[in-house]
């Protein structure tokens, strides 16, 4: 008979539901602005390209923050740091509510990008406070709260910015922000672990250097052109900066990011898998809508509303959140691994129904459904798996670097889907059906490889053996 897992201590289910309003607060920031981005060029006179920048500024702020705050968090405490990141947050979305320029809004934006490390120290807090057997749970509850976040994010969009301008949506963030940022000074414990040495500045310099050149070359290159000579240059300084990132902390007495914790097999398959499966969950959020509101006169499209093509979404946001509720017992059962994996397939089998039926509304419903039962159950297990494989001490940069790989994976799902449906469109100006069904497959083709990839990840340390029939 299974033995039931110890209860979460009064000050533990504190910290946890602070954490909660952490991610939720941050993924609503995060999501609820791409779909505004057309509001915002009209509403500040800007061009296409200029507006972008709404969203590039974040993501390279969020890239360049992230491992760095995470080491941080390891060597100051994480509780501490997460403080501060919200604070951040706090400064850069009151000063997005009251920009009335893009640049001054690019700008805040850039400020908002510190959020980006909420996930990797929330993961980290949770790790220290909470029961062994009780982390996997509370990692998969708040991964849960990205995609519930998210999608929130996305559905309040639209009426907000219809009703009250973009600048309702910073107005809106800042009060759940305000109130995250004070309740973790309070209610949350400083970490009790600490790393030693400090920040290698020189090595922070390049790795950031390199993750900017690659997120540019990714996000301007559905306008510039993928075999665009500033794109090709830009991928190619991204590739010699982050080799001379590697070589300086290989020899470095106090690295940024230890590599031989990077080398560890249980780290480097879950940051390959993350990668690849980002490609996946960023997809369905952009093509998903996008599908939605196409009018049906076209040939391709639902016809719907901003609001209601939203809540296709809906579905998705609800496995998000049972299978990071479940994936305790899940990992009791059958082991963090078999989640991953589990999850990988899940995804790759909802993209293989878009890609052959995606003309009704049940039909988007049901794959969105199992999207997000796999992207839950990925999302969740992945945190978990390299949590189980570092030391305390490493917790912070290593789930930050997880966290990085999947923002890069995300930048270049959604700005590849962008480019099929771009090169697809016909006199009209639309996308057509033949490129949402491209789009579709080769997102799930990508989800195929990111399921092989799974397959060399290890199982976690005292984790049961999956039975053969788990994933049948």
């Amino acid at each position: 008979m299974e033995t039931a897992a110890p209860a979460i201590r009064r000050g533990a289910q504190a910290t946890l539901a602070v954490l909660t309003l952490d991610a939720v607060a941050y993924a609503l920031l995060q999501s609820s602005v791409t779909p505004a981005v057309p509001a915002i060029q009209r509403s500040l006179h800007a061009s296409a390209t200029a507006s972008a920048w709404v969203i590039t500024a974040f993501l390279l702020t969020a890239a360049i923050a992230t491992p760095i705050a995470g080491r941080l968090g390891d060597l100051h405490g994480k509780q501490r740091v997460l403080t501060i990141v919200l604070g951040l947050m706090v400064a850069g979305t009151l000063l997005a509510a009251v920009s009335r320029s893009l640049g001054v809004l690019i700008a805040a934006r850039g400020i908002q990008g510190v959020g980006g490390a909420v996930f990797p120290l929330a993961f980290g807090i949770v790790s220290d406070e909470l029961p062994r057997e009780r982390v996997s749970s509370g990692i998969g509850w708040v991964s849960a709260m990205l995609g519930v976040g998210t999608t929130a994010g996305i559905v309040v969009s639209g009426p907000i910015v219809a009703g009250f301008g973009y600048e309702a949506l910073f107005w809106m963030a800042l009060v759940p922000l305000a109130i995250a940022a004070v309740a973790t000074a309070v209610a949350i414990p400083p970490s009790p672990a600490r790393g030693a040495g400090g920040v290698h500045w020189g090595a922070a310099t390049l790795l950031c250097a390199g993750l900017g050149a690659a997120l540019l070359a990714i996000t301007q290159a559905p306008s510039r052109g993928w075999g665009a000579a500033e794109t090709l240059l830009l991928a190619a300084a991204s590739l010699v900066l982050l080799a001379a990132w590697v070589a300086v902390e290989l020899t470095a007495r106090e690295p940024l990011v230890d590599m031989r914790m990077l080398r560890r097999r249980a780290v480097w398959t879950t940051n390959v898998a993350g990668l690849l499966l980002a490609v996946g969950m960023f997809c369905a959020f952009i093509l998903i809508p996008q599908l939605a509101v196409l009018p049906r006169s076209n040939g391709v499209g639902l016809g719907l509303g901003q609001s209601a093509a939203g809540l296709l979404l809906v579905p998705a946001a609800a496995m998000m959140l049972a299978t990071g509720m479940g994936l305790g017992a899940f990992e009791r059962r059958f082991g963090l691994r078999a989640a991953l994996i589990g999850g990988a397939v899940l995804s790759v089998v909802s993209f293989v129904l878009l890609a052959v039926a995606h003309d009704h509304v049940w039909e988007i419903a049901v794959a969105a459904l199992i999207s997000g039962g796999g992207t839950g159950l990925a999302l969740a297990a992945m945190p978990s798996l390299i949590v189980a494989s570092v030391p305390p001490s490493q917790t912070g940069v290593a789930t930050g670097m997880n966290t990085v790989t999947r923002w890069v994976g995300g930048a270049f799902g959604s700005q590849v889907a962008a480019s099929i449906l771009a090169g697809s469109a016909g006199g009209s100006g639309l996308p057509t059906d033949a490129g949402f069904t491209t789009a579709f497959a080769v997102t799930a083709a990508v989800l195929a490889v990111a399921a092989v990839a799974t397959l060399a990840v290890p199982r976690a340390p005292g984790a049961p053996a999956a039975p053969a029939v788990a994933l049948a």
